[in-house]
């Protein structure tokens, strides 16, 4: 399904519309602002990719704590530089979406925060997801004490098994009784 930097075909535009949670229009500006975000060189390629430092310029991605870790999850580079193809960029806006199902939304939160790609939250990725929602700084981090306490509160709640991680099951049951995560979960060009 590869795509080059000029104009989306009409069968192309139509295959990604059946593929995402987005429309015609998002789909369209999503493809504006990849080129935008391409050097002249990587535009005459086939399938170009746009380095994670550009992505991470989009004002929508600019503030989120998160924004390496979403570039890294959602990039299928071979290298792990966190860049992105246009289908890449369009899974990701996809998920992020306010069309996409909270099957979606919570298996990629779930990937975002597994910090060590293991396929679990463990204690460290509990650690790291506080520090990156809380700020990492002598004002805002929590002693260890207070961490020790909180991530012993988050696996009593969500680890069912009790094996001392949270797979993605337990994550997606957690989050079906939390209302506000689909609408948290969006980013919107």
């Amino acid at each position: 399904m590869g795509t080059t930097a000029s104009k989306l075909g009409k069968d192309l535009l139509s295959e990604y519309q059946e593929l995402a949670f987005l429309t015609k229009q998002e789909i369209l500006l999503a493809h504006k602002r990849f080129t935008e975000l391409l050097s002249k060189e990587d535009k005459a390629l086939p399938n170009p990719r746009v380095p994670m430092e550009s992505i991470l310029t989009l004002p929508e991605l600019k503030c989120n704590p998160f924004r390496e870790r979403i570039c890294h999850v959602f990039s299928n580079s071979d290298m792990k530089d966190g860049s992105l193809t246009f289908e890449d960029f369009l899974d990701l806006l996809s998920a992020f979406s306010d069309s996409a199902t909270l099957e979606i939304k919570s298996h990629y939160a779930f990937r975002i925060f597994d910090f060590d790609d293991d396929g679990t939250l463990d204690g460290g990725d509990l650690e790291k997801l506080v520090n990156y929602l809380t700020g990492d700084t002598d004002d805002t981090r929590l002693t260890a004490r207070e961490m020790k306490e909180l991530i012993h509160n988050i696996l009593d709640e969500a680890d069912i098994d009790k094996d001392g991680t949270v797979n993605l099951s337990e994550f997606q049951h957690v989050i079906s009784r939390s209302p506000d995560f689909v609408s948290s979960f969006k980013i919107v060009l």
